[in-house]
């Protein structure tokens, strides 16, 4: 009986587990997109003020 009742909560444990993990990859790869993302914009926005000469 105390086996089964272990395993009983034991796999949504475990499932939990592996959604939280691969939920948090993907939360990773959404990150990275957005600094990606945000290096380009500052790139253009740098080349585009580069010639103004003024530090504002």
């Amino acid at each position: 009986m105390n086996a089964m009742f272990g395993a009983f909560f034991a796999v949504p444990f475990f499932i939990l587990w592996i959604s939280a993990i691969i939920l948090g990859i993907y939360s990773l790869i959404l990150f990275i997109k957005l600094a990606q993302r945000g290096i380009k914009a500052l790139d253009i926005y740098i080349a585009k003020n580069q010639n103004s000469g003024s530090i504002e």
